[in-house]
């Protein structure tokens, strides 16, 4: 016997002005870390690698997150799910603004990152409370929020930390989600379960996903000191493999898996990931070195920058990135998906050139960071296009879900191997590293960013209108 749902109440704009609020307050919080980072790591005396897995594991976190948060909404509802892993990132903020060291730090990051799984579950409860043209409108406005949060984020974060502290720039935005998050209870009306029974869950699959990821972080975060720790080194490379077969194990034979790795056999769905990798790769070293170099002093080889400065400058890189995906979605329509990814692909890789080549005045970092930033959110939107029609409909979630875990494991791997390369690189008694370390990463990370133009002669078109 099957049970008959009330239909959803429709909402008003106050109700959907909560959900746009909870949107710019995450924006913001998710955003302070980057422009602080090398500020986080003089106060509390982080190695260059620890500063990048600081910088990454919020994401790492979300990538886990999502898939749970969808199936939990179809089973419980969506505005139940979304306000729980609020007060998780509520929890998360409340941490890392009281973080007295890393470690406390990192687990308040690592409760952060569920806002990542919370953001699509807002655009579902709307979804569920509008008419189909409304609803779109809603969640562009959200959309545009939340990105209009991570910018002011990335301003306000450094004269923030420089005027009161650290603390602050986690405990102010921190408070703001908790006031969106109060509202969006009070406004938004309960919507009835996607669909009723049991939802299976991949635990298994999570848990290993899970080791897998934090291994490969502290492997590659301790790299830099394989000599001198070459035993730990080895066990955690053991343990990676480890968790690497087992997670390939159980995804092949649950019945519902986190990730169905047989998708992987569709040379759309491995090229798709392939180029993925290697373009995140690209992108996250960047996004690691470029505040690092910001930050040395100028009496070495950089410019002295301070937080504040360092926020300035990295904000053309976050309008680039803002303005990329409607770009992306307009060219891939026009000109098909592989011509927007190789476009993308070229000037990402020209770029990092660039950057290794000439980087002695600001503008060249702000100048190479925006053209990165575009090229990054060109190609991301053509790859998940290109996925999303390369499936039956059916298989879209499961498709696009592969390209989501490349897509973290390699901003993880990019960022871990640029602080990697900074800590290996840095003297001993010094706490800057030679101007040598940031050429070979931008020369890395463009080499690492061509090699997917050996992929994109190969993919399809893509459709065009």
């Amino acid at each position: 016997m099957t049970t008959t749902l009330d239909p959803p109440i429709h909402i008003g704009k106050a109700a959907v002005g909560a959900v746009g609020l909870l949107a710019l307050a995450t924006g913001a919080l998710e955003s302070v870390v980057t422009p602080t980072l090398p500020l986080l790591q003089r106060e509390l005396d982080m190695s260059p690698a620890q500063g990048a897995l600081l910088s990454i594991v919020l994401l790492i976190t979300g990538a886990l997150v999502t898939p749970v948060a969808g199936k939990f909404g179809d089973r419980y509802g969506g505005k139940r799910v979304l306000t729980r892993l609020m007060a998780v990132v509520s929890a998360g903020g409340l941490v890392s603004a009281l973080a007295p060291n890393l470690p406390v730090l990192l687990l308040g990051q690592v409760l952060q990152g569920a806002m990542v799984g919370a953001l699509p579950l807002s655009f579902i409860v709307v979804r569920k409370h509008l008419p189909q043209g409304e609803a779109k409108v809603a969640i562009g406005v959200v959309s545009g929020l939340f990105v209009g949060g991570g910018m002011a984020g990335t301003l306000s974060a450094g004269p923030v930390a420089e005027t009161l502290s650290r603390h602050w720039m986690f405990a102010l935005p921190t408070c703001a989600v908790i006031g969106s998050t109060l509202l969006v209870s009070k406004l938004l009306p309960h919507d009835p379960p996607a669909r009723s029974g049991q939802v299976r869950m991949d635990w298994a699959g999570l848990f290993l996903l899970s080791g897998a990821l934090t291994t490969l972080m502290l492997v590659l975060a301790l790299a830099p000191d394989a000599t001198s720790q070459p035993l730990v080194l080895g066990a955690l490379v053991v343990v990676l493999a480890a968790f690497g077969a087992g997670w390939t194990a159980v995804e092949r034979r649950a019945a519902s898996p986190m990730v169905d790795l047989r998708m992987l056999a569709r040379p759309a769905i491995w090229k798709a990931c392939v180029l993925t990798f290697v373009i995140c790769v690209g992108t996250s070293m960047a996004v690691y070195l470029v505040p690092q170099l910001f930050a040395v002093p100028t009496d070495e080889y950089g410019f002295g920058a301070s937080a504040t400065e360092i926020g300035f400058f990295l904000l053309p890189g976050a309008v680039a990135a803002s303005l990329a995906g409607p770009l992306g979605g307009l060219g891939t329509r026009r000109f098909g998906s592989r011509l927007v990814v190789t476009v993308g692909v070229v000037t990402m890789a020209a770029a990092l050139t660039a950057l290794a080549a000439v980087h002695t005045e600001p503008w060249h970092l702000v100048l190479g960071k925006a053209l990165i930033a575009l090229a990054n959110g060109l190609c991301v939107t053509a790859m998940m296009t290109s996925t999303a029609t390369s499936v039956d409909q059916s298989d879209t979630g499961i498709a696009t879900s592969l390209v989501l875990v490349t897509r973290v494991v390699g901003f993880a791997v990019g960022a871990q191997l640029g602080g990697a390369l900074l800590t290996a690189a840095t003297p001993s008694g010094s706490d800057v590293p030679s101007e040598s370390a940031f050429f070979t990463g931008f020369v890395i990370a463009g080499a690492v960013t061509a090699l997917a133009l050996l992929i994109t002669r190969t993919m399809s078109k893509g459709v065009k209108e």
